[in-house]
This record gives C-alpha cells, structure tokens and sequence, in this order.
C-alpha cells in the first residue's frame, strides 16, 4: 500500500511568531514530525513531503533528506484550510513520482510529543479496517455547556465524576489517515470514519505559549526507576526518601522496583498510589530494564556490588546511588551518602546533611518557642521499628510518669511496627499512642523533648529544634554521625546495649536542665534542611548548580 504522509508548515504565525522553525528542545519545532513521519519508511512503503511557502522552512526540510513542496501563495494566506493545502501536496507528489497512492497521511507540524509507535499503530488498524479516514483524538469527558436560540444550556444529562461521563473526543493535530479517493480540494474525510485515541501528552497541538512551555516539559521528562527496599530488618527509611523524592519529581515518569521479601515497602506503595513492580532476583530486574528503557536508575538499597552496577549502567544513562559503601559504588554517576559527614571523597560521592531529603511538611511548620520546662515528650523510632525500641520506651516511661504526672509522652508508631496490639494509649500513665501519623510534623511542633533512633528522624527533629536523646537501631545505623552532641543529640549508642536505668537518668538530667535543651535546640536550629531536596533531585536529574568541593 503506497502511502505519502504530508506536513504543512507555513512559514507565518500570528500566537507564536515564526513557531515551526523555533528551537525546541534542541532542534526546530518541525523536526520532530519529519523524523516521526521518516521513522515509518522501515515499516511502510511511505514517501514524506513537506509542504511550505517558507525559505527557512525549506532549508531546514532538505538538510533532513524529504521532499519539499512549494506552496503557492494563494494557498498561504490565514484564511485557507488544510484541504486544498494536502489537495495541492497530494497532486505535486504523485506528478514528481509518478505514482498513485492508496493512503494519504496529514501529519501537522506542531504536535512535538506524538510518538511515532502511536503513528505505526495507527496506520496498521487503518490498514486492517475498512474505515475511509481515522482522526487522531483525544477522550476528554467533561461537564460541558453550550448555546441554544440564545440560551446558556447544558450538553449533558445527568452530573456525573468525569470517570463515568461519557465519550467525548477532541481531533488533535497530531495525525489524519485517508484513502487517496477522499483527498479533494473540499475535503479529506470520507464517509466511513472512527477516531484512533491517544494519550493527553501526545495530543498537544502548539497553539499558545502555554502549550510551547508544557511540551517542552513532556519532552524534557525522564523516565525514572526507584530500587529500594523496605523490610523489618532495615525498616522504611529507603522507602519514606524514595517516595519523598519521587512526589518531588513530578512530571516526570516514575517506577518502584523492590525484592520480593520487602512485604511492608510494598504495603507502603500501595497505599501511596506509585507503580511498582516486584522481583525476585538481578535477572528479573534487568528484564524491567530492557522494557522500561529508563533515562535514571535511584538505587536506595545500601550497598551494591561492580557486578549488580554494571546491569545498570548498561541500561541507564545516568545511575544515582544512596548510603552505598559497597564495591559498586565507584561506578555510579552520584553516591549520596547524606547521613555521613565524610567518607573516601571520590569524584561521585556527596556527603553530610546538606543533602539530606527533608519532606515538605517540614519546610511548612515553624518550630515552637523554647520551655524551661518539659511538658511534651515525643517517642519515635521509625516506619517499622525493627529493635522494638518502641516497646522498652513504653515501659519507661511508664515509669517516668510516676515521677512526673504533668508529662506527657507521645509514640508515634511507625506503618510497619508489628507490635500495635500490644502498645496502646495509656493516659492514667500519661502515654499516648498515634499510629502512622500522617503529619509528624504537627507533633514535633508541640514537644519538649523527645526520643528517636539514629536515622532520618534525627534531622527532622532538628529541623523543629526539639533536642533528643538518640538510641540505634543497629551498628550501621550507629555510624551515622549527624545524632551527636555537635548537633543537638544525646547519642546513647546502640539501643540493644543501653540499660532502661541509663536511658531514664538521661531523659531526667535534660528534663531538670533548660540550659542545656536550649543549647542543643540552638544548634540544631543552625542547620538548614530547604535547600536539601533541591541539591539530590538536581544530582539525580543531572542539572545541579550547587558549586560542590
């Protein structure tokens, strides 16, 4: 089947002036439908023609190796159609080749997102169907009114979510296909037509300089695979930064991957509405690899090895790595290790807590003014808890109550803790329990003090200025350096090796001297977290302006 795909390009335009030779994204607006158009001939017998009145626009077409069709003047003017405009491209063509077609495609110069998989698609159900035209459209179901004898009136019967509205398409610029007899100089559509449907993002047709800045955005957006983890024995830290930065990269295409035995990860992704997949071994993940195509690969797993660092750096074009010490890490594009504050200073590491992801919660909430006097103490020890940290302050504090009935000590249980039956509210002892709060923030706001594990919880506390006694979960978990006392932490050490008597006398010694709390809440409030997020999702999409030594 002998198919000519015309673009018409003329060289005016009154909303965006000179619009199809403008630069967009690198290379002039028009390109994008030639080299869609030009991809086809692998698959089709097609010819491609430009049709334009314009010198630049003539250059640029011939530099990409298709047929230029002048455009009489008469048939450049504001007020003609595309139909005598393909009628005229149609005629010349088959004059130059001497040839008929069977299928002529209108392609337009202005639909930069169009895919040309969408096109292949398209002109295959054209050819398989016994349709006359097929118009690309878009379904855009809305509450919708009009005008009738003069009256406002509405186009539909009954109000309804846009979900359970009914069909309503909308042609887009994007692609008509239609046989060879149905192209006249009064028209192209046959009698015989459906609609072939396409996405939102690809029925954009430039008309505005709002749809110019929002194709450049589609255009500019990566596809971005997360590989985390979040199990009871490492908790949900991996899971709670990777969802903080994938809400922050929105616009762009994001995919979770996690192991199999990362049950409460999983439970986690579910409930925040994000696309993951699950696997179960390397070979599974390089198969997502090969589909997906990713432009990044965020690995928030720990430590990787060259062998499991070479899958992605053969699939990606950019890997970013998190808290990984491992042998693979030298071959990632950026190791952000932001709970460190120092390690070999390779090219590609960037440590400390200026790249710490503080969610945007706390960026809201400002801290409350100091109290001389302990009045809110906050218990907290992550997603899942994995040590029971959580239970071992429960007791204590019960016994801390005996000593101060005016205190009041808020848990706030993580998704995942696994003991939820067993520490409930106690408030004759003075013991409240908050499970999976949805705003930590709005509690840390009211406290006085508070007791934490050693991971991301320390520098949100410190963001609130709330000085904390530190117990860790475990020896890695130890090795981060930000809980001490240079920032305004209490560090115990591991929690497993800390006796209930150590823990209790310390709480005490900082309930019985403000001086202290003050200072702590001094240095702590000397950090600044809002830059943080800016600086990772900068090294991840490799557009960072932050002058690093």
């Amino acid at each position: 089947m002998k198919t000519l795909i015309v673009i018409p390009a003329r060289g005016g335009s009154k909303r965006i002036p000179r619009k199809n030779v403008r630069i967009m994204c690198g290379k002039p607006l028009i390109v994008y439908s030639i080299e869609n158009a030009k991809s086809l001939k692998e698959f089709h017998d097609v010819d491609v023609c430009v049709s334009t009145d314009d010198e630049e626009l003539l250059s640029i077409v011939e530099k990409r190796g298709v047929d230029v069709i002048r455009r009489p003047a008469e048939l450049a003017t504001d007020k003609v159609t595309l139909d005598p405009v393909i009628y005229h491209a149609v005629l010349e063509m088959e004059k130059n080749k001497d040839k008929k077609y069977d299928t002529v495609i209108t392609m337009q110069a202005t639909s930069p997102t169009l895919k040309a998989e969408t096109v292949k698609a398209a002109i295959e159900y054209f050819e398989k169907s016994e349709y006359d035209t097929i118009i690309s459209a878009m379904n855009k179901p809305h509450l919708s009114w009009g005008v009738k004898d003069g009256k406002v009136v509405k186009n539909y019967e009954k109000r309804l979510n846009s979900q359970e509205l009914p069909a309503n398409y909308l042609e887009t610029g994007g692609f008509l296909i239609t046989k060879r007899e149905c192209v006249s100089e009064a028209g192209r559509i046959g009698a015989n037509v459906n609609i072939f449907e396409i996405s939102e993002d690809e029925a954009i047709d430039i008309d505005t300089y709002s749809d110019w800045v929002l194709c450049e955005s589609i255009l500019k957006r990566k596809k971005i695979i997360f590989r985390t983890v979040g199990k009871m024995k490492l908790g949900m830290g991996h899971v709670y930064r990777c969802l903080t930065l994938a809400y922050k990269l929105t616009g762009h295409d994001i995919l979770f991957v996690l192991d199999s035995e990362s049950d409460i990860g999983i439970a986690k992704l579910k409930e925040a509405n994000f696309n993951y997949e699950i696997i179960d071994n390397e070979r599974d993940f390089e198969g997502i690899l090969l589909r997906e195509k990713p432009d990044i690969i965020v690995n928030d797993i720990l430590n990787t090895t060259p062998e499991y660092m070479n899958i992605c750096t053969r699939h990606a074009g950019r890997v970013v790595n998190f808290e990984d010490v491992g042998q693979g890490a030298k071959y990632a594009d950026a190791v952000i290790n932001a709970l460190y504050e120092k390690g070999d200073r390779l090219h590609n590491e960037y440590y400390g807590s200026k790249y710490f992801c503080i969610r945007d919660e706390f960026l809201e909430e400002e801290p409350k003014s100091f109290s001389e006097e302990v009045k809110n103490i906050v218990v907290i020890f992550g997603g899942a808890d994995p040590s029971d940290l959580t239970g071992r302050l429960y007791s204590i504090c019960k016994r801390l109550h005996k000593e101060y009935p005016d205190v009041e000590f808020h848990f706030l249980v993580g998704f995942a803790y696994s003991h939820k039956d067993v520490i409930v509210s106690d408030e004759k002892n003075g013991i409240f329990i908050h499970n999976d709060a949805k705003r930590v923030s709005s509690f840390m706001t009211k406290a006085d003090l508070a007791v934490t594990s050693q991971g991301r919880t320390v520098y949100e506390l410190a963001s609130m200025g709330v000085p904390a006694v530190v117990l860790a979960q475990n020896e890695r978990e130890a090795e981060h350096v930000f809980a001490g006392i240079q920032n305004g932490f209490i560090n115990l050490g591991l929690g497993s090796e800390q006796d209930d008597n150590t823990i209790i006398s310390t709480i005490e010694w900082l309930m019985k001297t403000p001086e202290v709390r003050k200072e702590m809440r001094r240095l702590q409030l000397s950090k600044d977290f809002s830059k943080g997020q800016d600086r990772v999702i900068g090294l991840i999409l490799n557009d960072s302006s932050d002058d690093e030594e």
